[in-house]
């Protein structure tokens, strides 16, 4: 049950890039693109998740995409205001 739902949080992940991706296209805003990076970011870290069962191993180095995720969303934060 835990992989089905981390495949849908990986499908919810990847649609949310997706989304972002097309409003960038729209606006040029690079605010978007900060955010699509960031949702393709945390859908890598629910695949790996799913993929190695973190909980049996122990392994805490699939949490680094998570954590590259809202480094890359306080940069785009700051990229908007520095502008």
């Amino acid at each position: 049950m835990r992989e089905f739902l981390w495949g849908m949080l990986f499908m919810a992940s990847a649609v949310a890039a997706m989304l972002f991706l097309r409003f960038y296209r729209a606006s040029r805003d690079r605010l978007l693109l900060f955010f699509a990076a960031a949702f393709i970011a945390f859908a890598l870290n629910w695949l790996a998740i799913a993929l190695t069962q973190p909980a049996q191993e122990g392994s805490y180095a699939v949490y680094l995409l998570r954590l590259a995720g809202f480094l890359i969303l306080i940069a785009g934060i700051l990229d908007k205001n520095r502008r």
